[in-house]
């Protein structure tokens, strides 16, 4: 296990090294580091907003970055698989920096994708829904918003971390060679739905 601050150029570099020292390639790479700040947009510190959007947006970039260069040199027709939310396309009332960091996760995934195509790299994302962790466990454990998400979500269910594993072995596998710049949605159709959107 290799231990690094990815929103600190130096540390992904050492990361990327030491990783390459250990397996000589690098041929999937998986965004998967984020949080969320919740607070009023008003009451936000810039030092608030800068840690979600380093730490979601410039680590997915420096990550992708470093890797990209490990497959160039190695001749590797790799995968990136960067994670996005639902707020990648809708919001959450007092989430601000976190809708914007996903947003931005989106279109780099897009960017990517028809930069790098021709180096036989795809690039794409997943969207998960209200996934039952340890880190939800405050919203799951929730009676009003476990009600709530259960009502909007066609499949009646909190999703879990196999749902995304599943879509992650599918987008680094051969069976998605023609798949980039695509965002699936592992959200059990809540996406989808009509209704009161109010969270």
């Amino acid at each position: 296990m290799v231990l690094a601050d990815i929103s600190a150029e130096k540390d992904v570099k050492k990361m990327v090294q030491d990783t390459v020292r250990e397996f000589d390639t690098i041929d999937i790479l998986v965004n998967n580091a984020g949080f969320g700040g919740m607070n009023y947009f008003w009451e936000m510190s810039l030092h608030e907003w800068d840690d979600v959007l380093n730490t979601n947006l410039r680590g997915a970039f420096l990550c992708s970055k470093e890797v990209v260069k490990v497959m160039l040199e190695k001749g590797v027709s790799g995968k990136i698989i960067n994670i996005a939310s639902l707020m990648s396309e809708t919001v959450r009332e007092d989430n601000a920096p976190y809708a914007a960091s996903k947003g931005g996760i989106r279109q780099l995934t897009k960017a990517l994708a028809v930069d790098w195509a021709k180096y036989g790299i795809n690039v794409n994302a997943i969207g998960p829904g209200f996934i039952q962790t340890d880190l939800t466990r405050a919203l799951w454990e929730d009676a009003d918003f476990d009600k709530w998400v259960k009502w909007k979500t066609p499949w009646k269910r909190w999703g879990n971390p196999e749902d995304i594993g599943h879509a992650a072995v599918f987008l680094a596998a051969q069976a998605s060679d023609f798949v980039t710049g695509q965002i699936i949605y592992v959200d059990g159709g809540l996406l989808s739905t009509f209704g009161p959107s109010s969270w």
